[in-house]
C-alpha cells in the first residue's frame, strides 16, 4: 500500500467527491425479514422465525449506486422496474437513500425483482426470489440508450452491472460501448457467467472465483485443474479488456492486466459475517478510485479493504470515506504475516 499512505490517501478519497459514474443494470428490490427462533417447527425440520420487523433497500445494481453515493461520489443509476407495488417501493427506497431517480425506466408488462432474506440471530437463514429474467423489451432498451446519451459527457466511468435479469444483453452492450468509446470513458462490468461472450473489449471486469472458472472451464466451475494465474490470463486475452480484477473470498483478490502483470492482494477482512453485496462494494469502490485517476493497481487494493469493511456488517451495507480512510491506514500499517485468521461467522443456519 506504499502508494496509497499518507497524502495521497486522504487526496485520492477526497477526489470521490468529484467523480461521477453511470451505473446500468438489474434493478432488484431487497426485503430483510428480522426476527429470532426459539424453536424447530413440528411440520418439518426447520426453524420457526419469529417476525419482529421487516426493512426494504434498493438492491442489484443499485447496491453499486449507494455504495458509489456513501463514499462520496455521484452517481446516475438506469434500470427497469414494473409499474407494481414492489417498484414503487424501490423508488421510495432510492429517494430515501439519496440515490437519483432520474434513470428509472418503467415497464407496465414488467414486475419489479424482489429478493427476500430472512434474518434470525444475526444469521441468514433462507432467501426466495421473486422476478422476471426475460430480456426487457426493445422499449426500455431504447430509453436505457437515451438516458445514457444524455448523461454520457458529464460521467468519468461507466459500469455495467450484471445480474441476469433482462437489462444486460448484446445490443445493448454494443451501443454503450460504442458510445463510451467515442467519449474516452472507461466501461466497467460486474459480470454474470453467461453473458461473458458480451463482455468483449470493455476497459475492466470483476468476476468472482466461481465465474472465471465457470467461463474458463466451459461452464464446469467445479473442476479447478488450472491455476487461477492461468485462468486470469487466458480471460484477458479472450475478452481483449485491459483488466481482470477476480475476487477470492478469504484469499482476497487477484488483478490481471493487459500488459501482463499479475497483483495478488490478500483479503482485508478481519470477521465475516455477510458477503451479501460484497462484490457491489468491490465494483463501487474501484470504479471511483479509477474516475479520481488511481492505477488499476491502486484501485483494486482500495477495492479490497472497503469489502473487508463490509463484509464485517449484515445485509447489504455500504462504506463510508471515514470507514476506508480509517481501514486503509490501518492496512497499509500492517504486513500480511502480522494479520490476524479471518474468523468466519456462518451466513447460513
Amino acid at each position: 500500500m506504499k502508494a496509497l499512505q499518507g497524502r495521497q490517501l486522504k487526496e485520492l478519497i477526497d477526489l470521490f467527491r468529484d467523480a461521477r459514474v453511470l451505473v446500468i443494470g438489474d434493478f432488484i428490490l431487497d426485503q430483510f425479514v428480522w426476527g429470532s427462533v426459539r424453536r424447530i417447527s413440528p411440520e418439518a425440520p426447520v426453524p420457526v422465525v419469529k417476525v419482529e420487523r421487516d426493512s426494504f433497500m434498493p438492491g442489484g445494481s443499485l447496491n453499486v449506486a449507494n455504495n458509489i453515493r456513501t463514499l462520496g461520489g455521484t452517481v446516475y443509476p438506469c434500470g427497469v422496474v414494473g409499474r407494481d407495488l414492489e417498484g414503487r417501493m424501490l423508488v421510495k427506497a432510492m429517494r430515501r437513500e439519496g440515490i437519483e431517480t432520474g434513470g428509472v425506466i418503467y415497464d407496465s408488462d414488467r414486475r419489479t425483482s424482489l429478493k427476500t432474506r430472512i434474518i434470525a440471530h444475526s444469521q441468514q437463514v433462507v432467501r426466495y426470489d421473486r422476478e422476471n429474467t426475460d430480456d426487457i423489451s426493445k422499449q426500455a432498451c431504447r430509453e436505457i440508450l437515451e438516458f445514457v446519451k444524455r448523461k454520457i459527457d458529464v460521467v468519468d466511468v461507466i459500469v455495467i452491472e450484471d445480474y441476469g435479469k433482462g437489462v444486460v444483453q448484446p445490443l445493448l452492450l454494443k451501443e454503450v460501448t460504442a458510445l463510451a468509446k467515442r467519449f474516452c470513458k472507461p466501461v466497467l462490468v460486474d459480470p454474470k457467467e453467461k453473458h461473458f461472450s458480451y463482455y468483449t473489449g470493455v476497459t475492466a471486469i470483476t468476476p468472482n472465483r466461481l465465474e472465471a472458472y465457470g467461463v474458463f472451464e466451459n461452464g464446469n466451475a467445479k473442476r479447478r485443474e488450472s491455476s487461477i494465474e492461468q485462468v486470469g490470463r487466458s480471460l484477458v486475452r479472450k475478452l481483449k479488456c485491459q483488466a481482470l480484477l477476480i475476487t477470492l473470498g478469504e484469499d482476497g483478490m487477484a488483478l490481471f492486466e493487459k500488459n501482463g502483470q499479475i497483483t495478488k492482494i490478500p483479503t482485508a477482512a478481519r470477521e465475516i459475517f455477510d458477503v451479501s453485496g460484497a462484490g457491489d462494494t468491490v465494483m463501487a469502490a474501484f470504479s471511483l478510485c479509477l474516475a479520481a485517476g488511481a492505477s488499476m493497481q491502486e484501485a483494486a487494493r482500495v477495492a479490497n479493504v472497503a469489502a473487508g469493511i463490509v463484509v464485517g456488517k449484515l445485509g447489504t451495507a455500504t462504506v463510508s470515506p471515514s470507514e476506508l480512510r480509517a481501514a486503509l491506514k490501518n492496512e497499509s500499517g500492517t504486513s500480511s504475516s502480522s494479520r490476524k485468521k479471518i474468523r468466519k461467522i456462518p451466513v447460513v443456519a
